[in-house]
């Protein structure tokens, strides 16, 4: 099997549907579910993934369907997030010409108001300048080069960061994972955004990721 698709899952019965459509019938598809209340498994089970339950935290979630997934590329995705459909040659192509590289793609969040665009920008940016993406851009890994970094961390927050630090700087593919900008709207637009830099400069410092959680919100 070429690709296993992982999705962490909480209470994620909004968005779940739209997500797994956009990846139906490419390779396997595990949601991994960390006690959900809501309609979540009967949805994941109903689009025809592969259901896994795992303790809550997306770290453990993550870790969990990777250990079970059977493979060679690993794409992590979360479970508001939207893969637009150039993403299959996209990531076909990276597969075919850097079979030992990891990849993200591009970072777009659901909604037309300005502000999105700039926070688009600004992700861009931070991954141009940095090599730094976040989860909610999609995370698509060799099987080979997750193990040898060693994995997912069971960690409550910044599980995504810890594991692009150690797999290297990943190739941004040439189409967009569509994120909810659920968050941004109800936290405000800026506000949530500096929220999210201001928990990875505390985590980057060196504060626990667990004290780093509950500054989150």
């Amino acid at each position: 099997m070429r690709l296993s698709i992982v999705i962490p899952t909480l209470d994620a019965a909004t968005h779940l549907a739209h997500t797994l459509e956009a990846v139906r019938g490419a390779g396997e598809i595990l949601v991994v579910d960390g006690g959900s209340a809501d309609a979540t498994v009967a949805i994941a089970e109903t689009e025809g993934a592969r259901v896994l339950a795992a303790p809550r935290g997306r770290g453990a979630q993550l870790r969990a369907g990777a250990a079970a997934a059977r493979g060679e590329w690993l794409l992590f995705l979360h479970a508001d997030t939207r893969l637009e459909p150039r993403w299959r040659e996209a990531a076909a192509t990276h597969m075919a010409r850097w079979p030992e590289a990891p990849a993200c793609f591009r970072f777009r969040l659901d909604d037309p108001a300005w502000q999105a665009r700039v926070i688009e920008r600004g992700v861009a940016a931070r991954v141009r300048l940095l090599g730094l993406p976040y989860g909610d851009q999609g995370l698509l890994v060799p099987r080979a080069l997750y193990e040898r970094v060693g994995g997912f961390r069971p960690l409550p927050l910044m599980e995504d960061v810890d594991l692009v630090r150690r797999l290297g700087r990943p190739h941004v593919l040439a189409a967009d994972a569509v994120t909810s900008a659920g968050r941004w709207r109800k936290d405000g637009w800026f506000a949530r955004s500096a929220r999210n830099l201001f928990c990875l400069l505390l985590y980057r410092l060196g504060m626990p990721a667990e004290r780093v959680a509950a500054l989150y919100g």
